[in-house]
């Protein structure tokens, strides 16, 4: 009678514990908790059992579905794990290696002159130019239907690399792409049945697919929306390609995957620890890139995760293996930071741990108050490395970062010399010197990934003279033409698929572009100083030459 009402006392205690957790999450997820919103579905594995799964939310908001944990997502970029793990069970098998040379397996691809190997597609360091700033700058819009075969047909024309194999990190979906591809050819299978047979259904992820069929039928599917003046409107999404996306699954699903890293049922220990090993550059250093992951610390903690966005989709998968602990976050809501969000599900669960972490941790040594007049000497344009320029500004006392061809964002100061631009997790510092003004800065991107800039003087737009770079520009690694020409006093792109282009002068040639896949164009002239071409870059597309044909 005694062990059994201690029993009952302790189930009642683990009730109350849960439902206090469950309470917290939903106030977390309070604002997708209507039915004429779109929604977010959430799951927390723990020890290998699911210990919280909820829905908010329409998964379709005209037939007023609601989302449940067994709603099916289109989890974007958080494909890019499953790719690697089936390529790396290929490799355990001895049907490929690693750090073979892609045109083994895709003759297709151009020879650059430089050994691309399967390991740079699994890891961003491969180079090549991403397969969607193509596609846009290429007259594509991201809503149309893009096939694998069209994307293979882009790639098989380009003539140059981003930067040598291996020599950067430079996020990139075509690589997965092809590793998707090279995983077909290998097993003699689609990259989609593979996986099915593969990996889905040992896990029994019974509401897991790739998604490679643009016509193709998913019930219990969730679609995605993004919120504009009237409420919201249908984001729509007509991939059919596989590899860097368009994985479908649900957050109880994605919990047995999760739990395969700890208890592996599929794959091995070793195929694993491959997974989650930081990748290395040519140099020798990491940049917080795995395959197909991202591994890093959140508050002291060991995080492995990514995130995904594809046009109304925003999802975020992340493990904290010490703790055997795994959250995945789901909404079909553009505006949904997922990322935030899965952090704040994770710190409840995570409480405890990291309260002992903290305690008797050194006090903070930034400044209770810090004083926005020691920040005017950082304003002023820097121009990095890479040749983008960074455009400091003030307004009320905060400060505001803008890089060419890019939204203007918030800096959060941390000190009087250091701020983060919190949209991205980046750190700007700009080191303590002895001039009146900051005369660098050095963006921290990651703990292993920085870029430098140094002070420049603001340019004098109105002394262009924007005549010389009226006409038609041809690129024949895209197929494709933009006329430029000159609109109330502006210089401006236009192409046959797109909205105009608006470019403002930063440097002698040089423009930025005011939109995502065209952010900067810098003109090159002939040996007489006429203007011969423009190379267009953004920022997963480097010097992609345009020539003048008239």
């Amino acid at each position: 009678m005694k062990n059994r009402l201690h029993l009952l006392l302790f189930l009642l205690l683990l009730w109350s514990c849960s439902s206090s957790q469950e309470r917290n999450v939903d106030r977390i997820f309070d604002k997708w908790n209507h039915s004429d919103t779109p929604g977010v579905a959430v799951a927390v594995m723990k020890d290998g059992e699911i210990v919280l799964k909820k829905g908010y939310g329409s998964a379709n908001l005209e037939y007023g579905i609601p989302v449940t944990a067994s709603t099916i997502f289109h989890i974007a970029s958080v494909s890019k794990q499953f790719t690697a793990f089936a390529a790396l069970m290929l490799e355990s098998e001895g049907k490929l290696s690693m750090d073979d040379d892609i045109r083994n397996y895709l003759p297709e691809v151009p020879d650059f002159g430089k050994t691309i190997t399967l390991r740079h597609l699994a890891t961003h360091t491969s180079g090549l130019r991403d397969q969607w700033n193509l596609l846009a700058l290429a007259g594509w819009r991201l809503d149309d239907v893009i096939t694998k075969e069209q994307i293979f047909k882009l790639v098989s024309k380009q003539r140059d690399l981003n930067f040598d194999p291996g020599e950067e990190f430079l996020y990139c979906n075509t690589g997965f792409t092809l590793l998707a591809e090279i995983v077909a050819r290998v097993s003699g299978q689609t990259f989609a049945e593979f996986c099915s047979e593969r990996i889905f259904q040992p896990l029994q992820m019974d509401y897991t697919l790739f998604y490679d069929d643009h016509e193709k039928i998913v019930p219990n599917r969730a679609y995605s929306y993004h919120p504009d003046s009237s409420g919201y409107k249908k984001s729509v999404l007509n991939y059919a390609n596989v590899g860097a996306t368009s994985l479908f699954t649900t957050v109880e699903d994605l919990s047995k995957w999760a739990k395969n890293f700890s208890n592996p049922q599929v794959g091995d220990q070793i195929i694993i620890d491959k997974l989650n090993t930081l990748a290395l550059l040519n140099n020798g250093e990491t940049f917080g890139g795995a395959m197909g992951q991202f591994v890093g610390e959140y508050k002291g903690i060991l995080e492995i995760s990514h995130g995904g966005a594809d046009a109304g989709y925003r999802t975020f998968f992340a493990r904290y293996p010490d703790q055997n602990l795994a959250v995945s976050v789901f909404s079909n809501d553009a505006s949904f930071e997922s990322g935030k969000f899965a952090h704040l599900v994770a710190d409840l669960f995570l409480e405890n741990i990291m309260e002992k972490r903290t305690a008797g941790s050194p006090e903070s040594t930034i400044p209770e108050t810090l004083k926005p007049e020691a920040w005017v000497k950082h304003l002023g344009d820097y121009e990095l490395k890479s040749g983008d320029i960074l455009y400091i500004t003030e307004e009320n006392d905060q400060l505001f970062v803008q890089a060419t061809g890019e939204d203007t964002y918030p800096l959060m100061p941390i000190s009087h010399t250091r701020f983060k631009l919190e949209e991205f997790d980046i750190i700007l510092e700009f080191p303590e010197e002895t001039d009146s003004l900051s005369q660098t800065v050095k963006v921290f991107y990651s703990e292993n990934d920085s870029e430098e800039g140094r002070r420049t003087q603001p340019f004098d737009a109105k002394s262009v003279d924007l005549t010389e770079f009226v006409g038609n520009y041809y690129s024949e690694e895209l197929s494709t033409a933009y006329q430029f020409q000159i609109i109330d006093s502006n210089l401006v792109a236009s192409h046959s698929r797109h909205h105009e282009i608006y470019f403002t002068p930063i440097k002698k040639d040089r423009f930025s572009g005011d939109t995502w896949f065209f952010g900067k164009a810098e003109f090159f002239r002939d040996s007489t100083g006429e203007v011969e071409g423009v190379v267009a870059s953004s920022g997963r597309i480097r010097n992609l030459k345009f020539r003048k044909t008239n």
